[in-house]
């Protein structure tokens, strides 16, 4: 018997079998569309915005999408970079891969709303802060009536934060202004808190635990503020410091 006539009888007692009952059913009549017995998978639903402004942002901003690459990238980089993170650290933060960060941040890819939600979540911001334009160039001015000012119970201790107190930060500076011969304790701060205080006006005396140092107007120190300590005006008029703050972690 030839190979290829062998072949052919086959292909004949094939062709002119009735398919058994199994494989009908396994394959549908001819002409009819096969369905599949397989469960649709449902798409991932990314994380979404909650409020219905951010959804409109979406909606109507969506054709201009490559108009945010280069202002979500100056705000990603400007962001990161206060908090000390690398594109690394970042990526395994947010999920985001680090070449993607790279191009957002180099105003190369237009991030979608998702890429957004999960930058903003890993660097602890509002969805707000990264397509914000108020920040664009890198100034924030913040006049004095606008300025955050807390007191002490009796008014004799005034700070003013000379810093945007609703972003997250590892830095605070004040003004500080104590009344004449008031004092003003304060108590231990965070492991790692370093306190950088300057006087411009009257005399002031710091104790640090067992420490105690006088400045003068002009005079600055620099001391670990993980220790209760205490600002005690000597003179006869109100002294005015500037103090920066520096926090071991991020803060706010």
């Amino acid at each position: 018997m030839g190979v290829g006539h062998g072949l052919a009888d086959v292909k004949s007692v094939r062709e002119n079998t009735p398919p058994s009952s199994e494989e009908a059913e396994v394959a549908p009549a001819k002409g009819r569309k096969r369905e599949s017995s397989a469960k649709k998978v449902e798409p991932p639903v990314a994380d979404a915005p909650t409020s219905e402004e951010e959804w409109a942002y979406e909606v109507a901003h969506a054709e201009a999408s490559t108009d945010l690459a280069p202002i979500v990238g100056r705000n990603l980089r400007r962001l990161r970079t206060q908090r000390g993170l690398s594109l690394e650290r970042l990526a395994k933060a947010s999920g985001v891969s680090r070449a993607m960060l790279g191009q957002i941040e180099l105003g190369q890819s237009a991030p979608t709303i998702n890429v957004i939600w999960k930058i903003a979540r890993a660097l602890g911001i509002p969805f707000s802060a990264l397509i914000s334009t108020t920040a664009q160039t890198g100034t924030r001015l913040m006049r004095s009536q606008q300025s955050k000012r807390l007191s002490s119970h009796d008014g004799k201790f005034v700070s003013r934060a000379l810093f945007p107190f609703d972003e997250p930060r590892r830095v605070e500076f004040y003004e500080l202004r104590l009344a004449a011969h008031a004092t003003e304790a304060a108590d231990a701060h965070p492991p790692g808190t370093m306190e950088n205080l300057v006087v411009t006006s009257g005399t002031v005396e710091i104790d640090r635990g067992e420490e105690r140092h006088v400045l003068n107007a002009g005079d600055a120190i620099l001391f670990e503020a993980d220790v209760a300590h205490v600002y005690r005006n000597t003179g006869n008029a109100d002294a005015v410091m500037y103090l920066v703050m520096t926090y071991a972690e991020t803060v706010g």
